[in-house]
């Protein structure tokens, strides 16, 4: 179980790392179907490690399915944020006034993580047992973290 977590999280690691050295951009359809395999083998992950009961499955799989798709256009507004900073970065020095602009967005993009997170938890802890919504935020949060440092150790520091 440990182990399958670990290597979910070093082939995320590698992922979000080795993308920006590609020698060639990857198209659309690469990352399309790369996206796919991520999501794939993050639920089974999820599922491998969450040991639910039948009737645990039917009732967490649902609000799963439901929070990685908001999560996936939370992602997604942190792309074109992040997208937003690399040109600003690449122009030069960034004025104080844009990056206040980022901060703010920034901020405000974290709390929306947050009370989304607030949010589906509360709706698996009702189905199920605390232990279990636990177990499912300590992945969860494990896989964001990997993710997360992936993205922090490409953005340059601003300037």
């Amino acid at each position: 179980m440990k182990s399958t977590l670990t290597s979910l999280c070093v082939f995320l690691a590698l992922f979000m790392l080795a993308t920006p050295a590609m020698a060639q951009p990857p198209t659309e359809v690469d990352m399309d179907i790369l996206a796919d395999k991520i999501k794939a083998d993050k639920k089974l992950l999820v599922s491998m490690n969450m040991e639910l009961t039948e009737q645990e499955g039917k009732d967490f799989w649902p609000f799963y399915d439901m929070y990685q798709k908001e999560l996936q256009m939370k992602n997604s507004q942190l792309g074109l944020l992040i997208s937003e900073y690399a040109e600003a970065y690449n122009k030069g020095p960034i004025a104080n006034d844009i990056a206040a602009k980022l901060i703010k967005e920034y901020l405000k993009w974290e709390a929306e993580e947050l009370k989304l997170k607030i949010k589906y938890m509360a709706k698996i802890g009702k189905v199920l047992p605390a232990y279990k919504v636990a177990r499912y935020l300590q992945i969860e949060n494990k896989i964001r973290a990997i993710i997360k440092f992936g993205l922090a150790a490409e953005i340059p520091l601003m300037y």
